[in-house]
C-alpha cells in the first residue's frame, strides 16, 4: 500500500511522471549537492587558491562564484538525467518569475548586488570599510549580504544593495595607509610658530606616524576662545586611528603643559544673588570632602614616581605604565601567589595590606602597605616567589602581568636600564637573587662573572625578548 502511494503519479512536467518517491530523490540529491558545493568553496579558498598566491579577498570572490556555478550546473544535470526538459519549464518559469519578481524584488536586489560586488571586487574580505557611521572590517561576502566586523567585536549584516546604492569608504581599497586629522585651538597670546613646531615634534617621535608624506600644521583661523590649528598626519594602518589619535592626544597635551602653552575654553561671568548661601553649602561639601579624604585610592602615577624603578620616567611613560596595568580587588585572607610559584606579575598596593608568609617558618615575615610594591623581582628575573602574598584586608592592588611588562619594554627600551641601575644599589638583594639563581640552576656560567649591571641588563633583555 505505502509502495503504491509512494509510486502514485501527482503530476506531470512534460512527459515525466512526478511522483513522491521521485520528488525525495531529488530533495536529497540537492541535498547532496549543497554539501558538496559548500565543502568545494571551503576547499578552494582555504587550499587551491591559497597555494595560487591569491589574497584573501579574491579567494572568498573566486570560492563563492566558482562552488555556486558548479552547485547550479550539477543540478541542471541532475533535472536532465531525472527526465526533466528545461526547455518546457521555460514558460512556467517565466510566468512564476513575474509573480515572484514583485513579492521578492528585495531578495532579488541583494542577490545581483551580491554577483556585482563578488565580481568587481571594489570591496573585498579583509577590507576596512566605514558606511553609514558603522566602521569594521568585511567578514564574509554572501549573495545576499555582507557580515561586517565592528571594533566593538560584534558582526553586523548589511544587505548587499546598501554597498552597491549607497557611499562606501574603502580605507583599505590600495592599502591601509590613510591621513588622521588633529584638530585643537590654544589661547590668543600663544606665539602660532611655537605651536606648529611643537605639533610636528608630536607627529615625528610618534612610532606609527609616517614620515612621507610629511606631517603637517594648518591654521584654521580665529575662533571665539582660541586659535585653531589641525594636525594632519598620514598613519600605517588607518584601521588603527583610535589608538594613534589617543596617543598623540597625549603627547601633545604633555608637551603643551611643559611649554605653557595654554588650552583655552569658553568664560562666561556669573552673577548670584544669593552668595552667601552658595558659600556656606561649598563650606560643607569642602568638610564631607576632607572628611572622606582617608578612603580615597591613591593615584597609582603618584605611586609609580615613588618608586626608585619608576621615579625618573616621564608623565608619557607614566601613561603607557597605567594603560598597561589593571586594578583587583582582594577580598581579606584571599592568596595572590603561592611561595614556589613563578613570577608572572608584580603588584603595587593601592588600598589595604598584604602579609607575605614562608611555610618553613609558617609564619608572617613582613607586611606591606599602601604605595608599596611586591612581586616585582620574581618577574623582573624569571624567579619563582620566594613567599606566599595574601590580602591581610580587603585589598586594591595595580597589576602588571608579563605580557605587558614585556610591551612596556619595547615601548621604553630605557626602563630595563633604569630599572639594572635601582636594583644593583642594593647589594644585599641582588647577592641573595644571584645565589638563588645558582641554587635553582637558573645561572649560566658566563652570567655569574658578569658585572652586576651589565647581568641585569642582560637578563632582562633575555626573558622579555626586546
Amino acid at each position: 500500500m505505502f509502495d503504491k502511494l509512494l509510486q502514485t503519479t501527482l503530476f506531470k512536467i512534460g512527459q515525466e511522471p512526478i511522483t513522491f518517491i521521485w520528488l525525495l530523490q531529488l530533495s536529497l540529491t540537492f541535498l547532496i549537492v549543497v554539501v558538496f558545493c559548500r565543502l568545494f568553496k571551503r576547499i578552494l579558498k582555504e587550499r587551491i587558491l591559497t597555494k595560487l598566491g591569491i589574497d584573501q579577498g579574491n579567494r572568498e570572490a573566486l570560492s563563492i562564484l566558482l562552488s555556486y556555478s558548479t552547485g547550479v550546473l550539477i543540478f541542471i544535470t541532475v533535472l536532465e538525467i531525472n527526465g526533466i526538459d528545461l526547455a518546457s519549464l521555460a514558460v512556467v518559469v517565466g510566468s512564476l518569475g513575474v509573480g515572484v519578481g514583485f513579492g521578492l524584488q528585495d531578495i532579488t536586489k541583494n542577490l545581483v548586488s551580491g554577483l556585482t560586488l563578488l565580481l568587481e571586487g571594489k570591496l573585498k574580505v579583509g577590507d576596512y570599510i566605514e558606511l553609514d557611521g558603522l566602521y569594521g572590517y568585511i567578514k564574509e561576502i554572501s549573495m545576499r549580504s555582507t557580515l561586517i566586523h565592528t571594533f566593538d567585536g560584534g558582526d553586523v549584516v548589511v544587505p548587499n544593495s546598501d554597498l552597491i546604492t549607497k557611499q562606501v569608504l574603502n580605507w583599505s581599497y590600495r592599502n591601509f595607509t590613510g591621513m588622521i586629522r588633529l584638530r585643537l585651538g590654544v589661547a590668543y597670546k600663544t606665539d602660532p610658530i611655537l605651536v606648529i613646531e611643537t605639533l610636528l615634534n608630536v607627529a615625528y617621535i610618534e612610532p606609527d606616524v609616517l614620515h612621507n608624506p610629511p606631517p603637517r600644521v594648518i591654521f584654521i583661523g580665529f575662533g571665539d576662545n582660541s586659535l585653531d590649528f589641525e594636525l594632519w598626519a598620514w598613519v600605517k594602518r588607518i584601521d588603527e586611528h583610535i589608538s594613534v589619535k589617543s596617543s598623540l592626544y597625549f603627547a601633545i597635551e604633555y608637551n603643551f603643559r611643559h611649554l605653557g602653552i595654554e588650552i583655552p575654553f569658553p568664560q562666561r561671568d556669573l552673577w548670584l544673588r544669593n552668595p552667601e548661601t552658595l558659600r556656606l553649602r561649598q563650606q560643607k561639601q569642602s568638610e564631607d570632602s576632607a572628611a572622606s579624604l582617608s578612603l580615597q585610592i591613591l593615584s597609582v602615577r603618584d605611586l609609580l614616581k615613588k618608586i626608585p624603578y619608576f621615579y625618573v620616567c616621564s608623565d608619557l611613560q607614566m601613561r603607557q605604565i597605567i594603560e598597561l596595568g589593571y586594578r583587583k580587588i582582594l577580598a581579606p585572607d584571599q592568596i595572590i601567589f603561592h611561595e614556589g610559584q613563578q613570577g608572572t606579575a608584580f603588584y603595587i598596593i593601592l588600598r589595604g595590606s598584604v602579609g607575605m608568609t614562608v611555610a618553613k617558618l609558617n609564619e608572617c615575615i613582613s607586611t606591606h602597605y599602601s604605595g608599596e610594591i611586591f612581586g616585582e623581582v620574581s618577574l623582573m628575573l624569571g624567579i619563582p616567589y620566594s613567599t606566599t602574598a595574601q590580602a591581610l584586608e580587603e585589598t586594591i592592588l595595580f597589576v602588571i602581568d608579563k605580557s605587558n611588562f614585556e610591551k612596556l619594554l619595547r615601548l621604553s627600551p630605557n626602563i630595563a636600564d633604569l630599572i639594572a641601575q635601582e636594583f644593583t644599589k642594593d647589594e644585599k638583594t641582588f647577592s641573595q637573587v644571584r645565589q638563588e639563581l645558582q641554587q635553582l640552576g637558573l645561572l649560566d656560567a658566563p652570567e655569574s662573572h658578569q658585572n652586576a649591571l651589565v647581568w641585569i641588563r642582560t637578563r632582562l633583555r633575555k626573558l622579555f625578548d626586546f
